[in-house]
């Protein structure tokens, strides 16, 4: 999925942020959830306007299973997108992506607009990744000099 480029006007990018919503709302039907019972998608804008959704797929060995933020970055680095802009998280009670699948975002976009909204579209908590999480680091971090 491509979404268009909004031309400034709020009533584009409404459209857009719905497109998005629906393909979140969309693939968590996709969901393979056999012990948590808890549907997560999750839609990721490329700076390029694709657009990658995952969901969350669980394991009887549960550190193997994966989420669908995770699910979906992972999808779209393999694709070759590396900068990122938006991320549409779509939980039953619009609940926060985990602590790994925000430190796996930071790598790439700590910037990144996180938008957490119910099955029904109603967007819940809508924040910058950064805020999210707080004193997050990456390569970046990590090449810098150690503080004095």
């Amino acid at each position: 999925m491509k979404m268009s480029k909004s031309s400034g006007s709020t009533a584009g990018f409404d459209e857009d942020l719905g497109a998005l919503i629906q393909a979140a709302i969309a693939v968590a039907q996709h969901a393979y959830i056999p012990y948590s019972h808890y549907p997560v998608g999750a839609a990721l804008v490329a700076t390029d306007g694709r657009v990658f959704t995952g969901c969350n797929v669980e394991n009887a060995s549960y550190p193997a299973g994966i989420c669908a933020e995770r699910s979906a970055l992972v999808k779209a680095i393999s694709e070759g997108a590396r900068e990122f802009t938006q991320i549409v998280v779509a939980t039953s009670n619009g609940g926060s992506p985990c602590g790994v699948c925000r430190q796996m975002m930071y790598e790439f976009a700590p910037h990144l607009d996180v938008i957490m909204v119910d099955m029904q579209g109603t967007v819940q908590h809508r924040m910058r990744l950064a805020d999210l999480l707080p004193l997050g680091f990456n390569r970046d971090s990590l090449e810098a000099p150690p503080p004095a």
